[in-house]
């Protein structure tokens, strides 16, 4: 491989910190790794780096057991603290960290090159010990891990490999950017600059870490974009020592596959502190939600802390309201007020100013009570559309129930029939946010007046 430039991110006149020069060497083989069962998710990611680090260091079995028996010389070992630090877990939740390294051994993979195809577990074995006794507060807590045969020829003997930095894949707060780091660093120093052209289907199973297969629906590539791709090119070049840009492939106009382009970021990167990877309490908060844990730890890692809290109080306030219904769906809810709410009241908002500029200017009467009821009715709709299909279908039905008076599409076109979507649109909004009240509507006019008030 190249070798790489001396002046790339962290590095200062007095050389490069001790942080950055620890340094895994992961197999290419092992870099986007193919998963077909279980999923892969920012904490246990970065865990399994760190074990393979340690492996690295330790150079064979049994190095620093704690316990003196034969089994133990089959075992890598590190302290859990140890463990924890570099992988930047600031809790004191031991339990849920064993969760998730246990997690690793449920995560089925593909590992395939010229000569061989290989089905596999990340992890083969995981102990954890203390030689003074597990319930004792007191000797140091112990890991041992063992790799199953193939992936132990990946780490310790890897024939092509690319060296990453434990400080980088530290800071870096999705899963989706990690594995996105590791893809693009590898082509870090490749002459062509550019990585791999794969389809879509490829990029949504290496960067989500969910298993694709035939019977997965991938969901719209603008969304897969949205959610996924620029969150993680901005976490990316932001943090680390490259910039990665994505490069879209068509076919007519329609994105088919995808490749990104990589550069050594030229500037160097002031010093910061470690943000911790999950805040346990917050994620229990929104896992009260209905939100599974797996969701929940990908939600904290694509959102700051204040958003995430300011956003449950929102959704709180709604459950609590009076005089409304209750909502079908609280995880839902949440989901679609945290990436769409206000972005998508905005731009509505915005929207409408535009085609009503004229009428506008007048702002009174029906002209604004126009504009904010169909404000609102485009809001539910957008959090309609979220949902899964049982909860629109739930949705649809009691709607159904209370409209006599028209002649409705079917469940399965509503939100795409004209008259059916603007009568379901506007109950829905109902049904969530009750009648409006007066405080509502000031509060409207007042964020119409922001949009229209102009540029000085």
């Amino acid at each position: 491989m190249a070798k790489e430039p001396k002046n790339n991110a962290l590095t200062t006149s007095r050389g490069t910190s001790n942080e950055q020069r620890r340094e895994l060497r992961k197999s290419n083989e092992a870099i986007g790794l193919r998963v077909v069962e279980g999923k892969l998710t920012l904490l246990n990611r970065k865990l399994l780096n760190v074990l393979m680090y340690h492996a690295q260091e330790a150079k064979q079995l049994g190095v620093n057991a704690p316990i003196d028996t034969p089994t133990a010389q089959k075992y890598f070992w590190v302290r859990l603290s140890q463990l924890a630090k570099d992988a930047h877990y600031d809790s004191n939740d031991t339990a849920f960290l064993k969760q998730q390294i246990k997690e690793l051994q449920d995560i089925k993979l593909l590992l395939e090159n010229d000569r061989q195809w290989t089905s596999e577990r990340l992890i083969a074995s995981v102990t954890i010990t203390n030689p003074k006794g597990l319930k004792s507060s007191q000797g140091q807590v112990w890991v041992g891990f063992a790799f199953p045969p193939e992936v132990y020829e990946t780490v310790m003997a890897p024939q092509t490999y690319t060296k990453l930095s434990i400080l980088y894949q530290g800071v870096l707060r999705s899963g989706a950017a990690l594995a996105l780091y590791e893809i693009c660093r590898r082509y870090a120093t490749n002459p062509t600059k550019v990585t791999a052209i794969e389809p879509i289907e490829y990029w949504y199973g290496t960067l989500t870490g969910n298993p694709v297969n035939k019977d997965l629906e991938l969901p719209p590539y603008k969304y897969f974009k949205r959610d996924v791709i620029k969150p993680a090119i901005a976490e990316i070049n932001a943090l680390t020592d490259i910039n990665v840009e994505l490069i879209e492939h068509k076919n007519g106009r329609t994105v088919e596959r995808l490749q990104f382009y990589v550069e050594y970021n030229k500037q160097s990167q002031l010093s910061f502190s470690q943000p911790a990877v999950i805040d346990l309490e917050l994620m229990h908060e929104i896992m009260s939600l209905g939100i599974g844990q797996e969701d929940a730890s990908d939600i904290i890692a694509m959102y700051e802390n204040a958003k995430l809290r300011s956003t449950l109080s929102f959704v709180r306030a709604r459950m609590s309201q009076k005089g409304v219904a209750q909502l079908d769906s609280p995880a839902g809810y949440f989901k679609w007020a945290l990436e769409k709410g206000e972005v998508a009241t905005t731009a509505h908002q915005t929207k409408v100013s535009r085609r009503k500029k004229a009428t506008a200017q007048e702002a009174e009467g029906p002209g604004v009570m126009e504009m904010f009821f169909s404000a609102r009715a485009n809001d539910a709709l957008e959090l309609y559309k979220e949902l899964s299909a049982d909860e629109r279908e739930a949705i649809f039905m009691r709607f159904k129930a209370q409209e006599t008076q028209h002649k409705l599409a079917s469940f399965d076109k509503a939100a795409d029939h004209g008259v059916t979507r603007s009568l379901l649109s506007m109950w829905y909004a109902k049904d969530l946010w009750g009648e409006p009240t007066a405080e509502d509507v000031a509060r409207y006019i007042q964020q119409l007046g922001v949009l229209r008030a102009p540029a000085k």
